[in-house]
């Protein structure tokens, strides 16, 4: 099956099972794990499985992910689910892949196999290149078409740097066989046996290539970048019968019906459909979205303009997003690099062993500072730090730089659009940590709501399949299935707020202006230069 069915037709495959089926699976290809969810038609999960990849840092402010290792896990979950669920694949209507968001995969078409290891997210190594581009015109010099900075957040910088560096990329790329993709179409790519090259409008949003108004890719972007054309997937609807599985054999034939970045699908899970409706996830990162229906609103606070979702043929709906870089990887760093906790659970005990975090500040900027602030050239900095400070507090500052970075963007929010935050739904991971959603609630003043079902992300991408294939009738049939689990009231004086608020944007303001000739030379980064770990 090629190219896309418009939302709620029937699919030929669901006529032929007696168009009984009744379950969808989400696929959620996060930054550190991969996992499969089957729901039902309540949005209740059924099973899940899950499994991790392997981080690679090659280099000071390098971060990869070997993409066979993220389809092979894909193709287990996959499987492990079905299995475990008892269900064939005729028992489900669709899938909705879900996905980390501008992470670069390029591999060769006529071979299926990555030419190199994916450039994560995360990864700093193109700020050289980005550095040139904003000497002239500044960091929004192309926000009017993209909705978006110049940073190497975005993918492509990233697809730029692979063509550049990678031995005979760029030849291949001019003749055609070379293929770019985020996660999701990477992924789909292989679940349907290389029969679709596609991504949805969310995800193609995050690119740096895409213009935000005709939902094409921009052929401006494209000369600035240098990257041809044919190596970029088409764009689709975020729910939509695009193709079918081809593999793994147990799942061929499911419809793969709808495709959302993650940030995206965990505002959809949510059912913050509406403008001026918002959530935060808490994940490898914080990402805060309001929606502003078919406007596109331009921030002029730090904010990202980015696409929300599109229902098949529908008008394309819109969203600020305020991006925050390190959060629950804050948590995995305290595990790993220090090795302060064995498990990410434990942060929480640790942090609960003291009332405070002992006049101590964390500013995660590993890779720089996200959202509001787009300063590249912070890095990481623990302030405040006296002999009192302990292993205890310096879990809590952990735990609240999370929410302090958080009130920051939800400042840039009410400063766009005028209008104060009543409430936010919170969801993610790091939710579960009622420490943190405490804290959160006491420094934003406002209460925290927290679902039911806090995997928000999968269910967002499960509720996409499920609509384009008649699961789901509408909108207001999703609402429905929203739960609230748990309340946080703010406990905090309005004082004590202020001064809390006060000294983190002191710390916030030691970690600028690291990054220079002398800091570049001891991280071995002093060019963009050097090469991919082969795939």
């Amino acid at each position: 099956m090629r190219g896309t069915r418009s939302t709620g037709a029937p699919h030929p495959i669901r006529e032929e099972r007696g168009d009984v089926a009744e379950h969808v699976i989400a696929i959620d290809q996060g930054t550190t794990s991969t996992r499969a969810i089957v729901f039902d038609a309540r949005g209740s999960v059924v099973t899940s499985a899950q499994r991790e990849h392997e981080q690679i840092f090659p280099k000071a402010g390098w971060v990869e992910h070997d993409p066979e290792e993220i389809w092979t896990n894909t193709s287990w979950v996959l499987e492990a689910v079905l299995e475990q669920s008892g269900l064939s694949a005729g028992d489900i209507a669709g899938i909705g892949v879900t996905n980390q968001r501008e992470t670069a995969v390029v591999w060769d078409r006529r071979t299926g196999r990555p030419i190199a290891n994916a450039i994560v997210w995360q990864d700093t190594r193109t700020q050289p290149r980005v550095d040139r581009l904003a000497a002239d015109g500044g960091v929004d010099r192309f926000a009017g078409t993209t909705g978006l900075p110049l940073a190497t957040y975005f993918s492509a910088s990233k697809i730029a740097w692979i063509l550049d560096n990678v031995e005979g990329a760029r030849g291949a790329a001019e003749g055609g066989d070379l293929l770019f993709g985020t996660p999701d179409s990477w992924v789909i790519w292989k679940l349907t046996d290389g029969r679709e090259h596609i991504t949805d409008v969310t995800n193609a949003s995050r690119t740096l290539l895409m213009d935000l108004e005709t939902l094409d890719w921009s052929d401006e972007m494209l000369r600035m970048w240098d990257i041809p054309r044919s190596m970029l997937p088409g764009i689709r609807p975020s729910s939509a019968v695009v193709g079918e599985v081809v593999e793994p054999a147990p799942a061929a034939g499911i419809p793969i019906a709808g495709i959302l970045g993650d940030q995206q699908a965990a505002t959809f899970g949510q059912a913050a459909f509406e403008p001026g409706e918002s959530k935060n996830t808490y994940g490898t990162g914080n990402f805060l979205l309001v929606g502003t229906g078919t406007d596109i609103v331009r921030s002029g606070n730090g904010l990202i303009t980015t696409v929300a979702y599109r229902i098949g043929e529908e008008p394309a709906r819109y969203a600020l997003e305020g991006s925050i870089a390190v959060t629950g990887s804050l948590v995995q760093w305290l595990r790993d690099n220090l090795g302060l906790i064995r498990s990410s659970d434990e942060v929480e005990e640790l942090a609960g062993g003291v009332d405070d975090a002992g006049g101590a500040y964390f500013v995660p900027a590993f890779s720089g500072l996200f959202a509001p602030h787009w300063r590249p050239d912070a890095r990481g900095a623990i302030v405040g730090l006296t002999r009192y400070v302990n292993r205890h507090h310096i879990a809590r500052a952990a735990l609240e730089s999370t929410a302090f970075q958080s009130w920051d963007v939800i400042e840039a929010v009410e400063a766009d659009t005028g209008h104060p935050l009543e409430e936010l739904r919170v969801d993610g991971g790091m939710t579960k940590n009622d420490l943190l959603m405490q804290f959160q609630a006491d420094i934003l003043g406002i209460p925290v709501v927290r679902p039911q079902v806090v995997e928000t992300t999968a269910l967002g991408a499960a509720y996409a399949a499920g609509l384009a294939t008649g699961v789901w009738a509408d909108h207001d049939e999703l609402r429905a299935h929203w739960r609230e689990d748990r309340r946080f009231e703010p406990r905090m004086s309005t004082d004590e707020r202020d001064r809390r608020r006060r000294l983190w944007r002191k710390a916030v303001s030691k970690s600028l202006d690291w990054v220079d000739d002398d800091a570049r030379v001891l991280m071995g980064t002093t060019d963009d230069g050097g090469s991919l770990q082969q795939s």
